[in-house]
């Protein structure tokens, strides 16, 4: 494997590429942990002149699953931008791709993103291995020259950079026989305003019964600070011209003329293009509100009717009646 790619391309990683991968793998690999009472079952069922071999099995079963996906994006130029990813069924074992589920997945995808195609593919591990070049060339006809993203799940507390790697695959000649090989290449990580968001949000949340604050929280709480100075520092100066207009505070020309110059540029807020701005955005949280509403509504009446149905069931069954919905 070479040390570095030569095409010339600038990668661009979207963060939500990173958290479907490790979502992936995290879903997979608690999946295939098994309860201790199975483990301690199956063992047990094992007779004992296949000791050696259960042994091995089990040092298979401790070996980190490895998961596999397609990555999609767009092409600008030289420019390769990352945004999405979706996961694929693949057997290693007998290096079998699910075509019909693939082509469904993209089907679906350019539905909704007319824009993004494939762009390559993705797994876990710790580096490119031999096996890998099977499954890159399998996607070759959908795209001539895929890319590999490679997410290494392993916890290095020393690592500081991201622990994920983009490959390109380029045909090299080696010992007189050319073969397509995995070259390294360099990425950065792009973000929009909602990733940044979302992202923060996730890295800094803590298990559940603890508090979830988050830089986003504190801005928050840095905006709603400065209204609330603003709005008694605005006081103030009314009170001041309260008095000053009532004479119980002396006349100060220069005071007023600061005042009147900060009243000059409240009218500019009051235009009708502003107006219709507020309102769309306040009609829309409104709506969003109201369909958070309806939902968790709705939510607890289906769990209400569930709740219903089992206990009118238990009761029909005694009594020969039907449920009620």
């Amino acid at each position: 494997m070479a040390s570095s790619s030569s095409s010339g391309l600038t990668f661009k990683l979207h963060p939500l590429v990173i958290v479907n991968i490790s979502d992936h793998y995290t879903r997979v690999k608690s999946q295939l942990n098994l309860p201790p009472s199975l483990t301690s079952t199956s063992s047990a069922a094992t007779s004992n002149n296949n000791n050696n071999n259960s042994n091995g099995g089990e040092n298979n079963q401790q070996k980190p699953p490895r998961v596999y996906g397609c990555v999609i994006g767009v092409q600008r130029g030289r420019t390769v931008e990352i945004f999405n990813s979706f996961e694929l069924i693949y057997d290693p074992s007998t290096r079998s791709l699910d075509r019909s589920f693939l082509e469904k997945k993209q089907e679906l995808y350019k539905k909704v993103f007319p824009h993004f195609y494939v762009l390559g593919w993705y797994s876990t591990g710790s580096d490119a291995q031999e096996s890998d070049m099977h499954f890159h060339k399998a996607l070759m006809d959908i795209n001539e020259s895929p890319l590999y993203v490679l997410l290494n799940p392993a916890i290095n507390p020393a690592q500081k950079d991201l622990p994920v790697t983009i490959y390109e695959s380029e045909l090299h000649v080696i010992d007189g026989v050319p073969q397509l090989i995995f070259v390294r290449s360099s990425y950065t990580i792009e973000t929009v305003e909602a990733e940044r968001i979302s992202v923060d949000h996730v890295a800094h949340l803590k298990p559940s019964g603890g508090s979830a604050a988050t830089q986003l929280a504190a801005q928050l709480t840095g905006i709603h600070s400065a209204i609330k100075m603003l709005n008694s520092r605005i006081r103030v100066v009314h009170q001041y011209l309260v008095g000053m207009q009532k004479g119980d505070i002396p006349c100060e020309s220069s005071l007023l003329r600061q005042v009147s110059s900060l009243l000059r540029r409240l009218p500019a807020i009051e235009s009708e293009k502003f107006q219709d701005d507020f309102l769309m955005e306040y009609n829309d949280t409104l709506l969003i509100t109201y369909l958070a509403m309806f939902t968790n509504c709705s939510s607890t009446m289906n769990e209400l009717v569930d709740k219903f149905n089992t206990a009118y069931d238990r009761h029909s069954r005694r009594g020969g009646r039907t449920a009620f919905i």
